[in-house]
């Protein structure tokens, strides 16, 4: 081989080498250019028309029909659910989309002078990146005027503030501040506009007249019928006429160049709607259709009954094989919605089958409402009592079988029966907080507490002085009880309950039982001193006409975590919440007006045109740090509560903001193409040396 050839060869093997490394560095390659960022617009539309509906019922009915022409490719994002004719129609509407036409097919039967919209809302999108074309609303009328009004807001659950998106919003004709309570139009018609919230809780209700007062509506409809027909439904309702009006504004419209460079900013002159903050606080009504769901008696010792609902009511029994009269101690739910039944009587612990007949508040479906029901059960053992019998004899047999091995083996044995003994659990760990207590937790309910039995001391060095407590019951809880005492801070304590100080109804006794802890430091917890302001407008709405207290009397102001569970509670005194105790961390801060001071929230109820209780949140948190005091000033009512919860606790987020756009992807590309020719350069760099 000559040089010239091997020269040759040596150049094809470097140009090889180049090629590859090329190919394999995507940073110089092509990338398909920029997203199309351009949304779909319309080229032409039709006019409503009406067309014969095939079959036997041609003359009776039409349908009507327009179509949409766009200058590309597009698609509807589930139409069934996106897009809302208004008035409301029976017979859901087609709507399809195909190649760059959409058609949509009204079936019902159009009404004489009324204006008709209908409202895509975002989802008309272009086929290719998603763009979409943003709230466009056909509108078209039946008579010689066409409504153009509109009205706006938000639905947020009442409970949490939290946006409620896919929910109902309907107007009716209204009369009065507050609708009366024989009006029927919520319950048995159709709305006469709707609307149907986004993510983030928004309405846009489109089409409205000029010339006439509205109440507002929300509805999570559960049938279709556009009408509050089912308890279970949650509602919403307006207690002011809302009365639609409109004025010119501009709005002012920035232009990126990217995420950090503003190309300009536009004046964009528009006709401003009003009202377009309203506020619809969703609920559940309290009184819903409530059934036996089962019974059960897994143990021998007690039954359950399980109920689909909550109800004041506390059920009956009448024994019909066993005298129910003092047969049994009753461990309630809150809402009475799972009772279980102790039984006192041994001999009922043997008896394998309960048969009583239960007295209970049931819902009738044909009246619409709550009734007392009567039904015979027969409760029955999982383990009949023989075979309990049986399982009991086989563990003494095996027990005495042991002992006899043991004494073969030359041991001392105690053949004592083992005594069983009421468990008592101490809800308490090493260390515990200023502001806490000592629970006691048991089994079984508790026949006798001696409390002289139990014993509190503060030890100092080696030495043990008794301390002062109290031991309280737990109305909602019969198997636990509550140490309280005052404790000091950084000592130490031990508490001592004796054998047999604890009784349970089955006449077994506690074995005894120490625990030691200590209280906390104070310079580990932080204070916080809320001053509320922004009440004094309220207007606190009370059931059977009770009289209204001052919003500040009853304000209860809960401290909540980064999850929105309920850390701490305080109940504002003089206009001041008072934390104490507290953990590091960030807080939230959310304000119940707990109107009738049963320490919980409260919802609402339509037939007395009683709103759910108001709730409000700081958007803002609160960092507690240990050893300090912090004082912190709150305007509830500063912001508008659709503006008030903090976005770290929103669970319902808009579609949008789950989802790229197609400027998103642009900038995103861009920012990859700076990064990559920066590697570049640095590899060019470093390869020169």
């Amino acid at each position: 081989m000559n040089d010239r050839t091997l020269y040759k060869r040596l150049l094809i093997t470097v140009a090889a080498a180049l090629a590859l490394w090329s190919c394999a560095n995507m940073g110089n390659g092509p990338d398909g250019g920029p997203y199309d960022e351009t949304p779909p617009h319309i080229v032409s539309m039709t006019q409503p028309q009406l067309v014969a509906t095939q079959g036997k019922k041609a003359k009776k009915h039409k349908k009507t029909t327009f179509e949409l022409v766009f200058n590309e490719l597009i698609a509807i994002d589930n139409p069934t659910e996106n897009v809302i004719v208004s008035p409301p129609q029976q017979e859901t509407p087609n709507i399809s989309a195909v190649g760059k036409r959409i058609k949509v097919e009204i079936l019902d039967s159009l009404k004489p002078n009324t204006t008709y919209t209908v409202d895509f809302a975002d989802a008309i999108k272009d086929n290719n990146e998603g763009n979409p074309l943003g709230h466009f609303t056909y509108i078209f009328s039946t008579g010689e005027q066409t409504d153009t009004m509109q009205m706006a807001g938000y639905v947020l659950n009442a409970e949490d503030l939290e946006p409620l998106s896919s929910v109902l919003v309907g107007l009716h004709p209204g009369t009065e501040n507050v609708a009366p309570a024989g009006d029927t139009l919520f319950t048995h018609t159709p709305f006469d506009r709707v609307a149907r919230t986004n993510g983030d809780g928004y309405f846009s209700i489109k089409g409205v007249a000029n010339d006439r007062g509205y109440n507002a509506y929300a509805l999570k409809d559960a049938d279709g019928d556009f009408a509050f027909s089912q308890p279970t439904e949650q509602i919403a309702f307006t207690r002011k006429l809302l009365i639609p009006g409109s004025f010119p504004d501009v709005r002012h419209d920035t232009v990126w160049v990217d995420t950090v460079t503003i190309d300009s900013i536009r004046h964009i002159p528009f006709t401003h709607f009003t009202p377009d903050d309203i506020v619809l606080l969703a609920f559940q009504e309290k009184n819903q259709p409530r059934m036996l769901l089962k019974t059960d008696r897994t143990n021998e010792n007690f039954f359950q009954v399980f109920f689909t609902a909550p109800s004041e009511h506390i059920p009956v029994i009448q024994g019909l094989n066993f005298d129910e009269h003092g047969a049994f101690i009753e461990q309630r739910s809150p809402g009475n919605d799972t009772i279980s039944y102790w039984l006192c009587d041994s001999t009922l612990i043997m008896q394998d089958t309960l048969s009583m007949t239960y007295t209970y508040m049931a819902w009738d479906d044909s009246l619409k409402q709550h009734l007392l029901k009567t039904d015979t059960l027969d409760i029955t053992a999982r383990t009949p009592w023989e075979k309990r019998m049986e399982k009991a004899k086989k563990e003494e047999e095996k027990r005495l079988k042991q002992i006899e091995r043991m004494r073969k083996r030359g041991q001392i044995v105690d053949d004592t029966p083992p005594v069983k003994h009421n468990r008592i659990e101490m809800k308490v760990g090493s260390t515990l907080s200023p502001a806490e207590n000592v629970m006691l937790k048991f089994d079984t309910p508790t026949a006798v507490m001696h409390e002289d039995m139990v014993h509190l001391y503060l030890k100092v060095d080696s030495s043990e002085t008794p301390a002062p407590f109290e031991i309280d019951t737990i109305p909602t809880d019969i198997m636990s009880l509550r140490l309280r005492a005052e404790w000091r801070p950084e000592q130490e304590y031990k508490l001592v309950i004796d054998s047999g100080a604890v009784e349970n109804i089955y006449h077994c006794v506690s074995d005894k039982q120490e625990k030691t802890f200590k209280i906390d430091n104070l310079d580990k917890f932080g204070t916080l001193f809320v001053e509320l302001s922004g009440l004094d407008s309220l207007q606190i709405v009370m059931p059977d006409s009770m009289p209204a207290p001052s919003p500040y009397d009853c304000c209860r102001v809960e401290l909540l975590n980064s999850t929105g569970k309920v850390a701490y509670t305080a109940n504002a005194v003089n206009r001041l919440a008072e934390f104490y105790y507290l953990n590091e961390g960030e807080y939230f801060l959310r304000c119940i007006i707990d109107r009738n001071g049963n320490g919980k929230w409260d919802t609402g109820a339509w037939a007395d045109r009683l709103p759910p209780e108001d709730v409000f949140y700081r958007p803002t948190s609160v960092n507690i740090r240990a050893g300090w005091d912090l004082n912190e000033q709150w305007n509830v009512t500063e912001l508008p509560r659709y503006k008030q919860k903090p976005d770290a606790l929103i669970k319902q987020r808009a579609s949008k903001k789950q989802q790229n756009t197609a400027h998103e992807r642009n900038i995103k590309r861009m920012e990859e193409r700076s990064g990559r020719a920066a590697a570049d350069k640095k590899n060019r760099q470093e390869s020169s040396y």
